[in-house]
């Protein structure tokens, strides 16, 4: 299986949603991480460096 940018986003919620369940206090943290990520994602950053 080769990783593209389109499951990228499943995995980082998947650790996302594993670190809330540990550690609910960095709750926010991993929110604004991910957005950040996800917004990134969206905006075709990843093109930008040539890691599709």
């Amino acid at each position: 299986m080769t990783l593209t940018a389109t499951h990228i986003a499943p995995i980082v919620s998947l650790i996302a949603g594993v670190l809330i369940l540990i550690m609910p206090r960095l709750l926010n943290l991993i929110i604004a991480i991910f957005l950040i990520v996800n917004g990134l994602l969206g905006l075709g950053v990843l093109r930008w460096f040539h890691l599709h």
